[in-house]
């Protein structure tokens, strides 16, 4: 279920920046722009704290 939640709201931010940016620069607006950064987003979301260690480094 959290991977459902993750994909949809980095889905909604995604496309309202896609947008927003599209507009301020004067180009047309591409929904599959904003879908395909989703995805890798939400792909990075999920793999960042896979690499990233959860024991603390020990000291000798």
């Amino acid at each position: 279920m959290r991977y459902i939640w993750t994909f949809f709201w980095t889905f909604l931010l995604i496309e309202m920046v896609t947008y927003v940016v599209s507009a301020m620069s004067g180009s047309e607006f591409h929904f599959a722009t904003g879908v395909t950064l989703a995805v890798s987003a939400t792909i990075l979301i999920f793999i960042i704290p896979a690499v990233i260690p959860n024991e603390p480094l020990e000291h000798e």
